[in-house]
């Protein structure tokens, strides 16, 4: 059996699909593109997907990921382009690699976000952003299913600052846009929850709602503050083995 790891988008009006959503058009793209997909036991099988992390509904991203299980090899470079070609646009396939290690879930420790801010000055947000950055203690509150919870949303944020660029929704109209790296703790901090602590330390209420999208999502770097590619350890894996066999091979004509 193998393993593939792939990443794809959630880009444009796609950010508004929910998982199950994805779930469904992602089992399609996979019969479209007849994938030898292995399928668990029982009386009702299903194909051997595993999901991991996903962004919430609404939120567009850059860096999903799952991993599927095959019955027949395939070159994990031609199988991306065939679920790419079998998805709506926007959905897209970006990385493939065979799965050579374990634990990608583990991997998966923090999160890079953007945030667009359409009609809030970026001088305000810059001074929202020192206070927070300052403080020590950010509480908010989330609705649950077990009802209103406070939590401290200052521990999990690992870098928080301006930027001038967007990677969605590109406009001509001035806006605030937000960088941050959120660590993966329980309970989760959102994004959502990160805008509630900027309200909570400097009064700063975007008019309308963010456009959020997750850049990146990965191991987080602690000296740095980076988030790495989850995918690097199978991808070099793959590039020492495929080294390896050519000199092997050399060896064994000489």
């Amino acid at each position: 059996m193998q393993r593939i790891r792939l990443r794809y988008t959630k880009r444009g009006r796609l950010r508004f699909t929910s998982h199950r959503d994805f779930q469904r058009a992602f089992e399609r793209a996979l019969r479209r593109a007849e994938v030898p997909m292995a399928y668990s036991a029982g009386f009702t099988p299903h194909p051997k997907v595993s999901y991991a992390n996903a962004a919430p509904t609404g939120t567009g991203s850059e860096a999903e990921y799952l991993e599927i299980a095959l019955t027949k090899a395939r070159d994990p470079e031609k199988l991306r382009l065939l679920l790419d070609e079998s998805l709506p646009t926007g959905l897209d396939v970006i990385d493939a690699v065979e799965v050579r290690t374990s634990g990608l879930a583990d991997r998966l420790t923090a999160s890079v976000w953007e945030l667009r801010l359409d009609g809030v000055d970026p001088a305000e947000l810059g001074r929202a952003v020192a206070a927070f950055n300052a403080a020590e203690v950010v509480e908010v509150q989330r609705t649950t299913k077990n009802g209103l919870r406070t939590f401290d949303a200052r521990p999990a944020v690992v870098r928080l600052e301006t930027h001038s660029e967007s990677a969605d929704r590109p406009s001509d109209q001035p806006c605030a846009i937000l960088r941050l790296v959120v660590r993966h703790v329980t309970p989760a901090v959102r994004p959502d929850d990160v805008l509630s602590g900027l309200r909570a330390v400097a009064d700063l209420a975007p008019p309308v709602p963010a456009a959020v999208t997750r850049l990146a999502q990965g191991l987080l770097d602690e000296e740095t503050g980076t988030v790495t590619d989850p995918l690097a350890p199978d991808r070099e894996v793959v590039e020492a083995l495929s080294t390896a066999e050519p000199t092997a091979t050399a060896k064994a004509s000489a």
